[in-house]
């Protein structure tokens, strides 16, 4: 009896410390974020006071970079909706109803619609570093285009999480397969279907295919190694994080939920997409337009109406500016030189041609 009681008292104190650090982590990416909305706003206003085009071209996606943080943000209070130590009788939302409901919608909200989202856009603004100039890539225009092909990538994801929130009771499977919560002394404590997990991961498995093969024509282009370095970090993020995450998801339905090994592995499974966000958004957001205001003096970044680059400030600047001397001859002619601004510095090689003019 004895050893019951300790047993659910350090079940109990492991819930609270778990949901308490849940909700700082989640304070913590929405103030990271909040500072990141700030620098693309203000880096925003200050193109348009000085009617930069090459700046305003660099500042293109700062749409859906706030969007990444949004949705990021949205997906953290999703996280913290369905801590257990919430929906206790001692806490918020005592109606067993309500507690229901919050676990059908948390479902909906984080496996359906911002995690699909969130990596969908992280691999658009990857893209997007590939496109070329005249392509009109990161113009107005394509803020509007890619945040609506964004909601209609995420479509098929969501409405699949409906049907199987929905109707999935009607499916002869086992519980494991198609409940979103579970009943512990008369608290609802949410739980992850296995179905809906395993929807998730297939599209998982699509976008890691996808930013891998973006991130491997990226390595091949970049020859600045600070941005090598970048680059690695965000396809480990997303081919390391998200797999675990699926993983840690499908695991949680083999102990019984409201245990000291459930809240655990929910936990982690929380940790690894928290880093790869927070890696999204570092990578995607802060570090090119934080590199880009570090530039003291704006007045030399148009420089024969070519962006300045701080080449020789350690890569502060994320705007590249790269001239060859051809091999055949000593002179350096306007046919040799190779101008390019990208994303977060990315340096195109002379050679092949065909990648002249790629962001």
């Amino acid at each position: 009896m004895v050893l019951v009681l300790s047993a659910m008292h350090l079940t109990r104190l492991a819930t609270d410390v778990f949901g308490w650090v849940t909700i700082s982590l989640v304070s913590l990416i929405a103030v990271v974020g909040l500072l990141c909305i700030y620098l693309s706003v203000y880096f925003q206003i200050r193109i348009q006071r000085r009617g930069s085009l090459q700046l305003g071209f660099f500042n293109g996606p700062w749409i859906i970079r706030i969007a990444l943080i949004l949705v990021s943000v949205w997906w953290g209070f999703g996280e913290i909706a369905r801590l257990t130590f919430i929906n206790d009788k001692r806490r918020l939302f005592t109606n067993s109803r309500w507690q229901m409901d919050i676990c059908k919608f948390y479902i909906l909200s984080n496996l359906g619609f911002t995690e699909p989202i969130m990596f969908l856009i992280l691999a658009f603004l990857l893209q997007a570093a590939l496109q070329r100039k005249d392509a009109g890539t990161l113009s107005q225009r394509w803020n509007k285009k890619t945040f609506g092909y964004t909601i209609l990538c995420c479509l098929p994801i969501f409405i699949l999480q409906v049907c199987l929130i929905f109707f999935g009771h009607e499916i002869k499977m086992a519980k494991i397969f198609t409940r979103t919560s579970s009943s512990i002394k008369g608290n609802k404590i949410c739980t992850y279907p296995l179905l809906s997990t395993a929807s998730l991961f297939a599209f998982d498995a699509f976008l890691i295919t996808y930013v891998s093969c973006i991130g491997s024509r990226m390595l091949s282009l970049v020859i600045n190694k600070g941005l090598r370095r970048r680059v690695y970090a965000l396809i480990f993020s997303v081919i390391f994080f998200l797999p675990l995450r699926a993983l840690l998801l499908a695991l949680s339905a083999l102990p019984e939920p409201g245990n000291l090994l459930y809240e655990a592995t929910v936990f982690l499974a929380f940790l690894m997409l928290l880093f790869s966000s927070m890696v999204g958004i570092c990578m995607l957001v802060y570090y090119p337009v934080a590199d880009s205001l570090a530039l003291r003096d704006l007045g030399r970044i148009e420089l024969e109406g070519v962006p300045y680059d701080d080449y020789y400030s350690d890569g502060a600047s994320l705007i590249a500016n790269q001239s060859y001397q051809g091999e055949t001859t000593g002179n350096t002619s306007e046919g040799s030189t190779k101008r390019s601004s990208i994303s977060f510095r990315v340096l195109i090689k002379e050679e092949p041609r065909a990648f002249d003019g790629i962001v």
